[in-house]
C-alpha cells in the first residue's frame, strides 16, 4: 500500500530513537588442556630435568647465623648439621682467647659437595653475644651486619653494569640459642628476637638439652613458645608467608609441636648395636644425637637442610631483603647516596 510523507517521517523520527544492537565484547577463548596422548610426547616436562641441571652448574649460596651465649656448643652443633668442621674452632679459635668485650662477627666459608651438588655455606658466629655483665644492646652489631649485606647486595643490583650472578652474602637463617634453664626466656632473648625478627628468620633452639629431663623439656618447650606469643615475636615460619593449605599444615605443625627444637650436639662417633652413631657418652649411657627419642637434632637438621632450605632463601629475598629495599630507596628517593667510589664507577659505565 501508498506510504504518505507522513508515515514516512515517523519511520524516519523511531529509527533515531531506537539505538543500533551493541556487538558483544569478544570473550577470550578457555586454553584447551590438550591430550598428549592423542598428539605424541612434548617434552615439556624435561624443563625440571634443565633447571637442575643448570643450578648444579652455578651451585648455591647459604649463609646461617649462630647467636647464642659462649658454651650453649654452638660450633658443635653446626658441625653436626653439616658433618664437617665448618665452625670458627677449625679455623684457628684458641680456647685461651679471651671473650671479646663486644660482640664480634666472624663469617667463615666453605663450600661442601654431596652428590654432585655444590654449596658455598657460610657460617656467621658472634663471639660474645650474651657474654658481658652489662648487655644493653648488645644485638645492634648483628642488625648492623645484616643489615649491611643487604646494602651490599642492593648496590650491585642498582649498578648500571650489573653483575650476571650477585653475590649473595645475606643472612638467610639466624639459629638462636637458648639456655636450658628450665624456667623462662632472658629479657635479652626476648629483646634480641623482638628486634630481629623483623630483619631475619629466626629459628629458635633449646642448646644442650641432654641437661633436662624430658618432663622439664616437654614444658620448658610450652612456656617458651607461650612467652614468644604473648610479645608477639614471631619466628620462621612466619604465619603470613604460608603459601597454600598444604604449606599451612605442615609449618602449623612444626609450630606447634616442634618450635622450639631442643637438641644437643656432637662431633664424636660412637658405637651402639654394631652401629657407629654421633653421640656424647656420659655415665649413664650414649645419647644419640640423631635418635629422636633422646633429642631433636634430626627434626632441625631436616627442617633447616631438607624441607625448608630453598624457603628460608625465598622468605629473606622476597620479604626481608624487599622491606629494606623498599625502605632504603624511598629514604634516598630511589637510588643509594653515592659515594665517591661509584660515582667513578658510574662515570667509567656511562
Amino acid at each position: 500500500p501508498y506510504a504518505g510523507p507522513v508515515e514516512n517521517k515517523n519511520e524516519a523520527a523511531m529509527s533515531e530513537l531506537v539505538p543500533e544492537p551493541r556487538q558483544k565484547p569478544v570473550v577470550p577463548m578457555k586454553p584447551m588442556g590438550i591430550n598428549a596422548n592423542l598428539l605424541g610426547y612434548i617434552g615439556i616436562d624435561t624443563i625440571i630435568e634443565q633447571m637442575r641441571k643448570k643450578t648444579m652448574k652455578t651451585g648455591f649460596d647459604f649463609n646461617i647465623m649462630v647467636v647464642g651465649q659462649s658454651g650453649l656448643g654452638k660450633s658443635t652443633l653446626v658441625n653436626t648439621l653439616f658433618k664437617s668442621q665448618v665452625s670458627r674452632k677449625s679455623s684457628g679459635w684458641n680456647r685461651e682467647e679471651k671473650i671479646p668485650k663486644t660482640v664480634e662477627i666472624k663469617a667463615i666459608g666453605h663450600v661442601i659437595e654431596e652428590g654432585g651438588v655444590k654449596m658455598k655455606l657460610t657460617v656467621i658466629d658472634t663471639p660474645g653475644f650474651g657474654d658481658q655483665i652489662n648487655n644493653e644492646n648488645c644485638w645492634e652489631p648483628i642488625e648492623k651486619y645484616i643489615n649491611e649485606q643487604y646494602e651490599k647486595f642492593l648496590k650491585e643490583e642498582v649498578n648500571i653494569a650489573r653483575k650476571k650472578r650477585i653475590p649473595d652474602t645475606r643472612v638467610h637463617c639466624c639459629l638462636y640459642f637458648i639456655s636450658p634453664t628450665g624456667h623462662s626466656l632472658r629479657p635479652l632473648d626476648l629483646e634480641f628476637m623482638k628486634h630481629l625478627s623483623k630483619v631475619v628468620n629466626i629459628i629458635p633452639v633449646i642448646a644442650k638439652a641432654d641437661t633436662m629431663t624430658l618432663e622439664e623439656k616437654t614444658e620448658f618447650k610450652q612456656r617458651v613458645r607461650k612467652e614468644l606469643e604473648v610479645n608477639g615475636i614471631e619466628f620462621y615460619p612466619q604465619k603470613e608467608f604460608d603459601e597454600d593449605l598444604e604449606d599451612k599444615t605442615e609449618n602449623d605443625k612444626i609450630r606447634q609441636e616442634s618450635m622450639p627444637f631442643a637438641v644437643v650436639g656432637s662431633d664424636k662417633e660412637y658405637q651402639v648395636n654394631g652401629k657407629r652413631v654421633l653421640g656424647r657418652k656420659t655415665p649413664w649411657g650414649i645419647i644419640e644425637v640423631e635418635n629422636l627419642t633422646h633429642c631433636e637434632f634430626a627434626l632441625l637438621r631436616d627442617f633447616v637442610i631438607r624441607t625448608h632450605l630453598q624457603d628460608l632463601k625465598e622468605v629473606t629475598h622476597n620479604i626481608h631483603y624487599e622491606t629494606y629495599r623498599a625502605k632504603r630507596l624511598n629514604d634516598n628517593g630511589g637510588l643509594p647516596p653515592m659515594t665517591v667510589e661509584t660515582e667513578e664507577n658510574h662515570e667509567s659505565n656511562l
